[in-house]
C-alpha cells in the first residue's frame, strides 16, 4: 500500500474521480481518495485495506468495487452514501490517496501529479472525526485509548456488525 498526500483544488468532483479511475485502470491498481481531515493515521487505512481484502476473499464484500469496499471499511459504515462523506469534495481539500496493487509506483506517481504536495496524513480535524465516527467526549474519557484508537476500533467493528 502506498499513500499519496497533498492538497487538491477540485472544481468538478466527478471529473477528478474519473481521472483517478483512469489512473487505476491504466496501472491495474486500486486507487481511493480520502478527505484527509477524516483519516486519523496510516494504520487507519492499513486496517481498512486489510479488512476489505479479507471480506472480498471470503465473498462477503458489501461493494462490488475494491476501492469502494476500502472506503466503507475506512468509514466504518455499510452505507455507501454515508461513507462517501469521507471522500473528496469540491474546493480546496487536503487529500490522502491510497494506492494498492498493480503498478503501484506508477499509479502513485500519476496521482502525485494531480496534487499540490503537502503533508496531510495525521492532520485530521478532531471535531469532524468525532462527529463522523460518533465518538463522544464521555466515551473518549472512559478509555485509556486515543481518538485514533477508537476510530480504528470502528473500522474493525464493521465486520462484527454484519
Amino acid at each position: 500500500m502506498r499513500l499519496v498526500e497533498g492538497t487538491a483544488t477540485i472544481d468538478d468532483v466527478d471529473a477528478f474521480l474519473g481521472r483517478l479511475d483512469d489512473i487505476a485502470d491504466g496501472h491495474d491498481a486500486t486507487v481511493q481518495a480520502f478527505d484527509a481531515r477524516y483519516v486519523v493515521d496510516r494504520a487507519h487505512l492499513e486496517r481498512a485495506l486489510a479488512l476489505a481484502d479479507r471480506a472480498i476473499d471470503r465473498g462477503e464484500a458489501i461493494a462490488r468495487d475494491r476501492a469502494v469496499e476500502i472506503l466503507l471499511y475506512a468509514a466504518g459504515r455499510r452505507q455507501i452514501n454515508r461513507a462517501l462523506e469521507m471522500g473528496v469534495s469540491a474546493g480546496e481539500c487536503p487529500v490522502v490517496v491510497l494506492v494498492d496493487g498493480g503498478d503501484g509506483a506508477g499509479a502513485a506517481a500519476a496521482v502525485r501529479d494531480l496534487l499540490d504536495p503537502a503533508e496531510t496524513l495525521g492532520a485530521y480535524d478532531r471535531e469532524r472525526v468525532m462527529d463522523f465516527f460518533d465518538v463522544t467526549d464521555t466515551e473518549l474519557g472512559a478509555t485509556s485509548g486515543t481518538l485514533a484508537d477508537l476510530v480504528r476500533e470502528r473500522v474493525a467493528l464493521l465486520t462484527v456488525e454484519r
